[in-house]
């Protein structure tokens, strides 16, 4: 019989509604078939499924198509089963796709899903629903980054990226002459089958693995970074003036006598905000925020726009910039250089003795800092137990007038609910040799809160002014948190003591803020922090007003960092053509026609570039833990699987232990309780936990890092 009819056959049989729906072995019974011939009958259930004939329940039996299907993108694990996210919905909706049923699709997939089961309860689990990818749609990965390996007759690529599960064949003469131990980009000719490996060519050799950066650049080329700056857009940077002209400050308010500093990192150069404040005799306040008129240089549509758009934002490694704009605008004529004049966007606000902001005018300036000055001196200068630096007596005062009103407007945020996740974050400090020198914590301190405050502060106030305008903008959205997560995220806090109020569907920012203060300073502060912001929405850019959830506004913007942030510039030009009264409505249906694009794009941009970062730093650590190897540690377990314990340090390096080494015991886990059960000794690992380790294990190439727990 010819397999189209078998297959006519058995999907006919599985519709008949005389029969009862039959599982796998119930089927081939049924129909007679011997075991070393069901491989076939397998192969065609599989074939009535992708083609929406057949659909099999949570208990294994085939029944007439009542699938749904769905598009989405698939995630791979690297243990060969994946996870394909539907389009549109969060992690809660991923469905289980197992390791034969995922039609070789590759980690960032767009494939086609039959769902095969429903998810469902079951001992008190909740299981995901299953399906089958019956189409690949669109391939993520044309290119691949990894180490290459040879053999006498070919060579291979293994991807750096662990969701990935496979190697990259490369036949010889598509070596590029790389050899083993070497990062190297590999261009994808086939993306392989279920019996083949996917087969490629080598188009650029970074280095050797374990040389300096080039962990840093292979990062950069997975992620597909743009590094280099296209000729025609380095001849426009080239081509914009490095000093403002006199006809260029015609028509703008003149700004250059007021007292006004830029604050920065030590290492800062590319400069886009300044600040000035006059305290007044009534306790009121004039605020001001300065920020560069990159869309002055930077024009719609030119060679430096376009570039810009594609990149979407700078983007920050240990040991590197890779910039939106060219260091010609973002380290020259766009920063704001002491004592230099330049054009700048300024929101001018009025505030009251209660942090209240009464009165604002935004307005295309001209201005001319007075001082440029560091995080680490200003916040010397506004402490009482270190002595004042000797350049920055004469500003003394001021400083103390910004500290009054940053505390202000951080005490009108906390009481409307602002939450704050003050985590501890790191720096990691690159030595000359290119290797890391150490991780230090980042000192979030009296000096980087009161630039957060201003330019939160700046932010609101051009949010409200033109969502009240009706015009085009950019704003940036924060939604409130998904009921479901909340409610998950409550039944795990109750196992610590703590609750979050909610009403009805809505749970409000002030309950988070108040978890967070009742959680500050316990040992499980850092596990709750996180697992809160993980149960919280992303923000987003978008052209509708929808509120930022985080900051408890109804208004908000990016409207402070031009040079590295494009939709910071995009609003710059809205801004400025509202100003001169040139938002005619040619314009505005221009900018209604490109901002719902230009915002998914920056939110898309923004994403690739927090993951990259992440990667990095992640590297990073595990090549500085190496050199500790065998030394022991005290952590928190930060989080809780089937396979085994995360355990963060201090320094924020966190490492695994897998469920092999805990060897005093069998484990079981508590997925509902977030732990870990000793079945003989009733030893419990939680979340929260503190625990003291061992550092057993780092694997460079992977950036994996293992601990094992040293029991008292």
């Amino acid at each position: 019989m010819y397999r189209e009819e078998k297959k006519q056959l058995i999907a006919e049989l599985i519709s008949d509604p005389k029969l009862k729906p039959m599982k796998f072995r119930e089927l081939a019974g049924f129909l007679q078939i011997p075991k070393e011939e069901r491989s076939e009958l397998s192969e065609i259930l599989c074939a009535l499924i992708r083609e929406g004939k057949v659909a099999v329940d949570r208990e294994g039996r085939y029944l007439c198509d009542r699938a749904t299907h769905v598009t989405g993108e698939f995630f791979g694990t690297g243990r060969g089963f994946g996870f394909v996210r539907p389009e549109g919905a969060g992690a809660d909706s991923d469905i289980f796709i197992p390791e034969e049923k995922t039609l070789n699709a590759m980690h960032g997939d767009t494939v086609m899903v039959t769902v095969t089961c429903e998810a469902y309860e079951a001992n008190g689990r909740k299981n995901r629903p299953e399906g089958i990818v019956t189409r690949i749609l669109s391939r993520a990965n044309e290119t691949v980054v990894g180490t290459f390996g040879k053999t006498k007759a070919f060579g291979f690529v293994r991807p750096d990226n662990t969701k990935l599960d496979f190697d990259v064949y490369i036949s010889k003469e598509h070596t590029k002459g790389a050899v083993s131990g070497q990062k190297v980009v590999c261009q994808l000719r086939d993306f392989g089958n279920a019996n083949k490996n996917p087969e490629g060519m080598v188009t650029e050799i970074l280095g050797r693995a374990d040389a300096p950066g080039v962990d840093v650049m292979s990062a950069i080329r997975a992620f597909g970074i743009p590094t280099e700056f296209p000729e025609e857009v380095l001849s426009e940077a080239k081509g914009v003036p490095t000093e403002v002209s006199e006809a260029e400050t015609e028509g703008r308010l003149d700004l250059r006598d007021e007292l006004m500093v830029t604050i920065d990192g030590e290492d800062a150069k590319d400069l886009d905000d300044a600040v000035s404040i006059t305290k007044h005799p009534d306790g009121t306040y004039s605020l001001g925020v300065h920020i560069a008129d990159v869309s002055h240089y930077v024009r719609e549509d030119s060679p430096l726009d376009q570039e810009a758009v594609n990149r979407g934002t700078s983007v920050y490694f240990a040991d590197r910039v890779i910039p939106m704009l060219p260091v010609e605008l973002s380290n020259g004529i766009c920063s704001l250089n002491e004592g230099v004049d330049r054009l700048a966007l300024s929101c001018l606000m009025e505030i009251d003795e209660k942090g209240r902001i009464t009165d604002h005018r935004i307005a295309e300036t001209i201005i001319r800092v007075k001082k440029r000055m560091s995080y680490t001196c200003v916040k010397k200068t506004l402490s009482d137990e270190e002595e004042t630096p000797a350049d920055y007596v004469a500003f003394a005062g001021m400083l103390r007038d910004m500290a009054e009103l940053s505390k202000l407007l951080r005490t009108r945020r906390e009481d409307r609910g602002a939450i704050d996740f003050d985590f501890p974050e790191c720096k990691i400090v690159i030595g000359e040799n290119g290797r890391v020198e150490d991780i230090v914590p980042y000192d979030r301190n009296v000096a980087t809160r009161l630039i957060e405050d201003f330019m939160l502060a700046a932010n609101e106030t051009v949010a409200e002014h033109f969502f009240w305008m009706e015009t085009p903008f950019v704003y940036r959205n924060h939604e409130t948190p998904d009921p479901e997560k909340m409610m998950r995220l409550n039944i795990f806090i109750n196992n610590f003591g703590y609750h979050i109020h909610d009403s009805g569907d809505t749970v409000h920012a002030k309950e988070i803020q108040k978890l967070l203060n009742r959680i500050a300073g316990t040992p499980e502060e850092g596990v709750i922090s996180r697992l809160t912001l993980r149960s919280m929405k992303q923000a987003k850019y978008a052209p509708e007003c929808l509120g930022h959830f985080g900051l408890a506004a109804r208004y908000y913007c990016h409207f402070t960092s031009p040079i590295r942030r494009y939709p910071d510039l995009q609003i710059h030009r809205i801004i400025k053509e509202s100003l001169r009264g040139e938002l005619t409505e040619r314009r505005i249906h221009h900018y209604n026609e490109i901002l719902e694009e230009r915002s998914e794009r920056s939110s898309r941009l923004e994403r690739r570039a927090d993951e990259a970062e992440r990667e990095v730093e992640r590297r990073k650590k595990a090549e500085y833990m190496h050199r500790f190897l065998g030394e022991e540690y005290d952590g928190v377990i930060s989080g809780v699987t089937s396979w085994g314990l995360y355990v963060e340090l201090p320094n924020t390096v966190e490492g695994m232990i897998r469920m092999a080494d805990l060897r005093d015991d069998f484990y079981r886990y508590d997925e509902q309780n977030a732990r870990l059960i000793g079945e003989r000794s009733s030893r419990i690992y939680a979340l929260g936990q503190r625990i003291h380790v061992l550092l057993a294990a780092v694997d460079e190439l992977s950036s994996t890092i293992d601990f094992v727990p040293v029991l008292g």
